[in-house]
C-alpha cells in the first residue's frame, strides 16, 4: 500500500509551487507579453497532452513503471487520471518559471534554410539512437525517451536552434531549475511508493536513488516545454 497518493503527490508538491509561481510572475508584466505567453502555454500544453498520452500508455502496458496499491483514483485508456493532470500542470509550471528568466526577445538572429535542415537532422539523429537503444531490455525506457523526443527535437531546432542557442543561459535556467526541483520530489514519490521503476527496463544507473531515466525524462520534456515556449515568442515576435 502506497503511503502517499498520486493526488497527495500533486497536491503536496506541484499545486503549491504552481500556485507560488502564477502569483510572483503577476509582477513582472512589463517585460513579458501576456497574450503571447498565455497562447504558447496553451499550444505546449495542448501537445504534451496528446503526444504524451499514448506514449505513456505504452510504457505501463509494458510494465516500464507500476503505481502503488491505492495510489491512484482511476484510469482513463489505461493512464491515471493524475498522470494526464500532470501533463497538464508540468507544462503550466515550467512555462510560468520560464515566463520569470525568459527576459525580453532576442533580436539580430537569422535562421536560414540550411539551418533548418541541421537543426532537423540532429533532432532525428536522437530519435535513432533511441531506436537502437530499444533492441536491449535494459535500455528499454532510455531508448523509448530518446525516440520519443527525437521527432520534438528536430521540429523545436529545425524552427529556431540557432535563436535557443544564442538565448541558451537563459533556456539552461528555464529547464535545468524545474528539472531539479521534479528529480527531487520524484525521488520523494518513488519512496513513498507512488510508483515503481522496473529494473527490468533500466540500466540500474542512479543518482541518490533516482533512475538516470527518471532524470533524463524531466530534462527532455521541460526542454520540450522550454523550447516551445522561447521559439514560440521569437516567432511570433518576427511576425509582428
Amino acid at each position: 500500500m502506497s503511503s502517499l497518493t498520486y493526488v497527495q503527490f500533486h497536491a503536496l508538491y506541484v499545486l503549491p509551487v504552481l500556485a507560488a509561481l502564477t502569483a510572483t510572475v503577476h509582477h513582472r508584466r512589463d517585460s513579458v507579453d501576456w497574450r503571447v505567453g498565455a497562447a504558447g502555454l496553451a499550444v505546449v500544453t495542448a501537445l504534451a497532452v496528446v503526444y504524451t498520452t499514448p506514449w505513456d500508455r505504452l510504457l505501463i502496458s509494458m510494465g516500464v513503471w507500476s503505481y502503488g496499491a491505492g495510489a491512484v483514483a482511476g484510469r482513463l485508456w489505461g493512464v491515471p487520471y493524475e498522470e494526464i493532470a500532470f501533463f497538464v500542470l508540468q507544462p503550466a509550471l515550467t512555462t510560468l518559471w520560464t515566463l520569470h528568466v525568459a527576459g525580453p526577445v532576442l533580436e539580430g538572429v537569422t535562421h536560414g534554410r540550411r539551418d533548418r535542415l541541421l537543426g532537423a537532422a540532429a533532432g532525428l539523429a536522437v530519435g535513432v539512437v533511441g531506436l537502437f537503444a530499444l533492441t536491449a531490455p535494459a535500455t528499454t525506457y532510455l531508448g523509448a525517451i530518446l525516440a520519443w523526443a527525437g521527432p520534438v527535437l528536430a521540429l523545436q531546432w529545425a524552427v529556431g536552434w540557432r535563436y535557443l542557442w544564442r538565448a541558451r543561459a537563459r533556456v539552461a535556467v528555464a529547464v535545468l531549475v524545474p528539472s531539479a526541483y521534479l528529480w527531487a520530489v520524484d525521488r520523494l514519490a518513488i519512496e513513498a511508493g507512488v510508483w515503481t521503476i522496473s529494473d527490468t527496463y533500466t540500466t540500474g544507473l542512479a543518482v541518490a536513488g533516482l533512475p538516470v531515466e527518471e532524470m533524463l525524462f524531466f530534462v527532455v520534456t521541460n526542454c520540450f516545454v522550454v523550447q516551445g515556449v522561447v521559439l514560440f515568442r521569437w516567432v511570433v515576435h518576427r511576425w509582428r
